[in-house]
């Protein structure tokens, strides 16, 4: 066995220095790497001194001494880590430490709080830098779907349903579909915030007894010093909210996957409407030379997969006992990070591959025909109903279709034997007009229209769109 370096390699996928960029983005890691997590326990331990200075909890002194120590403070990861395994939670060997570093004014540092009100406010804090990178992807990708659903507005295609030809749509149509649920997305995240970003503490049992009557008015000055709203009670065990954040990024990546597929199967060698942009060596196989995988898609895929588990492991998380659970708020520390950095991940990939993805019209076009204007039957039936009436106008075009597939003709030549039918459709030309698929798009281009003029939120820029994920 070789050795590639004297520290241990990473052993998940998220700190792999071989696979943390395709299933994460460095800037979601960095937020919640090990060194942001401490940081925000020592900042919010601050920003409770320096609240309870202001309400004449602690002396200002105190409070002043304990911003100065943090501010110099460098933690002993190791200490850090030896004590945690044995108190069980991050926040009393902390707080030694931080005591320790502020000196004698030390002793008013986590002056009436609990760990779980330490550690449920970091993790807001970092759950807010998280959405907002969410929201900017989230912005990049919505932006790329609503240009292609302008530029292709027109580009005619089969519609499938059930993984069969149903009736012509346009790719612009495709894409609008997909952008709007983007548009929800970015509307829901604004809703989640009002929801999730509250300060924590409340004290041990939730009542706030160790600092009496002053109890609310410490949690309101921590609010503000935290830039976080007050909660109208206290929610150690009602983790609705957190579960509500994991769940969201459910929705995000759901949203993903369904767009991954769709190009997935359209990359397929029968269909061939799309590809993921080409890089050099990208998708390729170890033995196949021809090969172009749909790897983005396969990544956005696989992480949708693990963050959807993720949302149902948080909805379980929600069953707590009493006024202090015994073990699913630690789920949370599992699913939190994993959920964001995945999605952030998969929301790179889709970036990078609905950026530069190649749509080929002309073989959507071919594929629109491969049915001789089967796909476009309910037209054929629809224009002879005020006729023949709609059932009788069914039948006919069903025995028709039948025709068509069983001597390999075009359904229009089928169609231009039957007399009945091309006196009520108005002639030869009209019943090669009402076979030929472009003309039965529906409203494909009005729904277009109304996806575009109705965005809620500017396009943002595309300098990243283009970048090259390897």
């Amino acid at each position: 066995m070789f050795i590639l370096r004297e520290s241990p390699l990473a052993s998940t996928i998220y700190d792999s220095v071989i696979f943390r960029d395709m299933f994460g983005t460095s800037e979601m890691r960095g937020i919640f790497s090990d060194e942001a997590l401490v940081s925000r326990y020592v900042e919010v331990e601050v920003a409770l001194a320096r609240a309870e200075a202001s309400a004449g909890i602690i002396p200002q002194i105190a409070a002043e001494a304990i911003a100065r120590g943090a501010a110099a403070f460098q933690v002993d990861f190791d200490r850090l880590r030896r004590e945690t395994e044995i108190v069980g939670y991050p926040i009393l060997p902390l707080v030694r430490q931080l005591s320790e570093a502020v000196g004698p004014e030390g002793r008013f540092v986590h002056w009436g709080a609990t760990t779980q009100d330490i550690m449920d406010t970091a993790s807001v804090l970092m759950m807010r830098d998280a959405l907002a990178l969410i929201e900017r992807q989230l912005r990049r990708v919505y932006a790329i779907l609503l240009d292609l659903a302008a530029k292709h507005r027109d580009t005619p295609m089969a519609g499938r349903t059930h993984l069969q030809h149903a009736l012509p749509v346009t790719f612009g149509y495709k894409a609008a579909v997909w952008a709007s649920m983007f548009d929800r997305h970015l509307k829901r995240i604004d809703e989640l915030r009002a929801r999730l970003l509250i300060v924590s503490f409340s004290g041990a049992a939730g009542t706030l007894a160790s600092l009496g009557d002053e109890g609310l008015n410490v949690q309101e000055r921590l609010a503000r010093e935290l830039d976080l709203a007050p909660p109208v009670i206290t929610w150690h065990v009602a983790r609705d909210s957190i579960a509500e954040a994991v769940c969201f990024l459910g929705l995000v990546t759901g949203s993903l996957a369904k767009i991954a597929t769709d190009v997935m199967l359209m990359m397929s060698t029968e269909l061939g409407e799309v590809a993921e942009p080409f890089v050099n060596s990208r998708g390729a196989s170890s033995t196949m030379p021809q090969k172009r995988n749909p790897i983005s898609c396969e990544l956005i895929m696989a992480s949708s997969k693990v963050v959807r588990q993720h949302a149902a492991l948080m909805l379980d998380g929600m069953v707590q006992d009493f006024e202090r659970a015994t073990g699913p708020w630690h789920l949370e520390w599992i699913c939190l990070p994993e959920s964001f950095i995945l999605s952030s991940g998969a929301l790179a990939s889709a970036e990078f591959m609905l950026g530069g993805l190649v749509v080929d019209a002309g073989r959507m076009r071919r594929n629109l025909d491969l049915t001789g204007g089967l796909i476009v039957a309910e037209a054929v039936m629809m224009a002879l109903a005020p006729v023949m009436g709609r059932q009788d106008s069914h039948d006919r075009v069903y025995a028709a279709c039948r025709q068509a597939l069983e001597s390999g003709r075009g359904l229009a030549d089928v169609l231009l034997e039957v007399p009945e039918i091309v006196d009520a459709l108005g002639g030869s030309d009209a019943v090669r007009r009402h076979c030929d698929p472009v003309s039965y798009l529906g409203l494909s281009g009005a729904m277009v229209d109304r996806v575009l003029n109705g965005a809620d939120y500017t396009r943002s820029p595309r300098e990243t769109a283009g970048e090259t994920r390897v």
